[in-house]
């Protein structure tokens, strides 16, 4: 590979760790369910839809005149996916379990499977979570969090398993809100195998910009959207990691949630870029639904010029913060912003992707190495009426300078404190 090829990729190659110390690192100290910030409260069933605060700041009525994720696939690698709830009945196709423990892809063990699902494809049905895309089909794939590998023997490889798994199904899009310190290279492996495939894969950064913020697989492989979060208040939220793998932000923060596995009831206050993966990958959903001859790269690039951010931001820059921007499909959607572009050329790499022309990759190998992940831990000027993302007052927490949203405001300004918006990175294509 060349310099310039190297300087034009999101992200530098991943550490490759041997299959056993990367198990054994994962079992003893990887992160568990993405969720950040306080202990949800219960809340009842008929509350729910008020609480996705989120769904009303996009504009999202206005969009379902136009695009609702119908004929849209998204595979979510998670923790199972359950089909009874009143929200995803008929949502939910035939998956794959990978977890090596007993169940299908539709035994939920948490109940963080069956909220990202629904935060994407969810009818509403019975005071239900409604989601952004409630047209959309869920594909469950089923890998294990740190508590279950605790508890039981577990399929080590289950994370590039399901990977390979949501490659070869039906799915447009790959929704992880999953987790890990650390890369290996069957995941990296699987990560490219589903490129190759024309996937549109989309992972949460993770929730420990205050404790480390260690770069999160496989968020920052350079074939996977990063996706970060944003709070109710329009601000990136205090715990999304930011860094050069972080590629475009959306609502994450005060999230209703299935409380546990019993589904039961809801539970509201739950914050982390998990939610704001799904939120994401339902973005990508309307887009691909009102176009859906486009390729992955044309609905990222449109994902991409679409999304809300500064006014005085450059073009071709991205911030360590928000990358390109915080999701606005109905940008898109209501008023043509972003252009598809090249079918062939990856807005991430800047590269053409596997097997279209004057690509120089082959389809990635089938090494068997690989660990379970956990869980995360988890733009133009808008016109009058838009509910745009502009930004806003920054946030200081433990020493990280946070860039701050605003949502809910026509006009796109910038006031940061210390007078820097951070808008270059290095190997980050433009």
């Amino acid at each position: 590979m060349t310099a310039a090829m190297s300087q034009s990729r999101k992200r530098g190659a991943p550490h490759v760790m041997r299959r056993g110390l990367l198990r054994a690192l994962a079992v003893a100290g990887a992160c568990t369910v993405g969720i950040a910030g306080v202990a949800p409260a219960a809340i009842a069933a008929d509350d729910v839809q008020s609480k996705q605060w989120y769904l009303d700041a996009m504009n999202a009525k206005d969009m379902w005149k136009s695009a609702t994720g119908e004929g849209i696939k998204v595979a979510v690698i998670d923790t199972g996916v359950n089909p009874s709830t009143a929200s995803l009945k008929g949502q939910v196709l035939e998956g794959f379990d990978a977890s090596g423990t007993e169940g299908e892809a539709t035994d939920d063990y948490d109940g963080h499977g069956t909220t990202m699902a629904e935060l994407i494809a969810g009818t509403g049905a019975g005071g239900g979570l409604r989601g952004l895309a409630p047209d959309a089909k869920i594909i469950p794939m089923r890998i294990t969090d740190t508590e279950l590998q605790n508890k039981k023997k577990v399929n080590a490889q289950d994370s590039e398993d399901a990977i390979r798994a949501a490659a070869d199904s039906d799915a447009q899009i790959i929704s992880m809100s999953f987790s890990s310190d650390f890369a290996n290279m069957g995941e990296s492996d699987a990560v490219k195998y589903a490129e190759s495939k024309g996937k549109l894969f989309f992972a949460g950064v993770g929730n420990s910009a205050k404790k480390g913020n260690r770069k999160q697989y496989p968020a920052s492989y350079s074939q996977v959207v990063g996706v970060a979060a944003t709070d109710s208040e329009g601000h990136v939220a205090d715990y999304s990691q930011h860094g050069d793998f972080v590629d475009i932000a959306a609502p994450g923060s005060d999230i209703p949630r299935w409380c546990d596995a019993n589904f039961k009831s809801y539970c509201f206050g739950s914050s982390g870029t998990s939610a704001a993966t799904a939120i994401a990958s339902a973005s990508a959903a309307l887009i691909w639904s009102a176009n859906p001859e486009w390729t992955a790269n044309q609905v990222l690039r449109v994902m991409f010029e679409s999304a809300g951010r500064s006014e005085d931001s450059k073009p071709g820059t991205v911030s360590n913060y928000i990358g390109h921007g915080i999701v606005r499909p109905g940008a898109h959607i209501n008023r043509g912003v972003g252009k598809p572009g090249d079918p062939n050329l990856s807005p991430l790499t800047n590269e053409r992707t596997p097997g279209s022309p004057g690509s120089s990759e082959s389809s990635a190998s089938s090494a068997p190495s690989g660990s379970a992940s956990p869980p995360a831990s988890g733009a133009s000027e808008a016109p009058e009426g838009d509910k745009a993302v502009a930004v806003g007052t920054s946030k200081s927490t433990g020493g990280d300078s946070q860039l701050g949203l605003i949502l809910g405001g026509a006009a796109v300004v910038v006031v940061l404190a210390g007078g820097a918006f951070f808008i270059l990175r290095k190997r980050r294509a433009a």
